[in-house]
């Protein structure tokens, strides 16, 4: 994806340069031309098809190094950001390799009163916590308790 993306942004690197090259060479020519003129209605051609053409060329060319530039960073981007996400799915799937071989160490569900969520009892959330206490089935027969995303309790546990 990103030698693809490369190879269409570089001739617009290449354009940018040739414009502002151009441009350059066409406004030192306009001012050669209007250096040796006294009268400026004999200046007048030169400015307008050397000086005036120079300037836009000067200018068209940044707009294209910008844009090429602009195009390389957002390729860079999008190749840092699919690494960033290959990596995230491997990291995903070895933490849930390991949560399925982890043995649980009580099938006991704990809360913290007021607390939104229910956890297992080896859940690192309510771990070596004094205040957790056991769940009450009215609880969470009523739904005012939702399994915790981090130890993902089954109901049936409890």
């Amino acid at each position: 994806m990103r030698t693809a993306r490369l190879r269409t942004v570089h001739p617009v690197l290449w354009a940018g340069w040739g414009a502002l090259a151009a441009g350059a060479v066409l406004c030192v020519i306009g001012w050669y031309g209007i250096s040796g003129e006294r009268f400026a209605e004999r200046q007048l051609p030169y400015l307008a098809s050397c000086t005036v053409p120079g300037a836009a060329l000067i200018i068209a060319g940044a707009v294209l190094l910008t844009h090429g530039r602009s195009a390389i960073a957002a390729a860079r981007v999008e190749e840092l950001y699919g690494l960033l996400v290959a990596a995230g799915s491997a990291d995903g799937e070895e933490s849930g390799e390991a949560a399925a071989t982890r043995p649980a160490v009580s099938g006991d569900l704990l809360m913290v009163p007021g607390g939104t969520l229910w956890h297992r009892a080896d859940c690192p959330l309510v771990a070596g916590k004094a205040e957790a206490v056991p769940v009450d089935a009215k609880l969470l027969a009523t739904g005012e308790l939702g399994p915790c995303p981090i130890c993902e309790p089954a109901e049936e546990t409890g």
